[in-house]
């Protein structure tokens, strides 16, 4: 998983055409047509949220090549001829940023619980246990690559709130209770718990109450 920086805002959604799968890595043939428009092999694309490097690429099509341990992190594995995928392009320099910083880093996957319609809103409540210290309410999480606000949390799972664009521009419309996603907790989230020490359950020498005291910021 090379790192290169997206937006979580999907520019196509697109199909697998060919899988082949070793016990060590797998290699995926991708069909697209919006964003085959300047690819160049070595690019990065996010493919449902995921960082992956073209390795060859035709006018209509790219592959790429998922090594063991992103299948072992990530739904892609589950993927087969003629899954739909969402896709995004790494950020140009000068690109807008409309959704938030995403890195297509998989911290991990969730399970959708429930799908519910609010008028023309579609909530989905995805189960989420171990990734939960790094979702809050009205923070940011990535879905299959979709950026998206939180709109609620639990002990063990966040709720999202889907406008009708995004339903119709991804593959989250497709995805029903029992369904497994690719989920990105938010980079800026996970810089901070580090730097305060409460990586993995907590380590000495973090930034603490103690620690700002004594050097005068409280």
């Amino acid at each position: 998983m090379r790192g290169k920086m997206f937006t979580g805002i999907i520019e196509e959604v697109g199909k697998v055409l060919e899988v082949q799968k070793t016990a060590s890595y797998a290699r995926f043939k991708i069909g697209a047509a919006e964003i085959m428009k300047d690819v160049k092999r070595g690019d990065s694309i996010a493919v449902n949220g995921i960082c992956l490097t073209v390795t060859e690429f035709s006018a209509a099509a790219f592959c790429v090549d998922v090594m063991h341990e992103t299948l072992e992190r990530s739904s892609i594995k589950s993927l087969g001829r003629g899954s739909r995928v969402n896709l995004e392009r790494a950020m140009p320099a000068d690109g807008r940023f409309g959704g938030h910083i995403v890195s297509g880093h998989i911290d991990g996957t969730g399970r959708i619980r429930d799908v519910k319609r609010d008028a023309i809103a579609v909530w989905y409540r995805v189960e989420a246990a171990g990734l939960m210290s790094g979702i809050i309410r009205k923070g940011s999480v990535a879905v299959d690559g979709i950026s998206l606000t939180v709109a609620d949390v639990s002990a063990d799972g966040f709720s999202v709130s889907v406008i009708p664009h995004t339903a119709a521009q991804t593959t989250l419309s497709e995805k029903g209770p029992g369904d497994i996603v690719n989920l990105e907790t938010d980079c800026i989230g996970k810089y901070v718990r580090h730097y305060l020490g409460m990586d993995d359950g907590g380590k000495e020498g973090g930034v603490t109450r103690e620690f700002l005291a004594a050097r005068g910021f409280l």
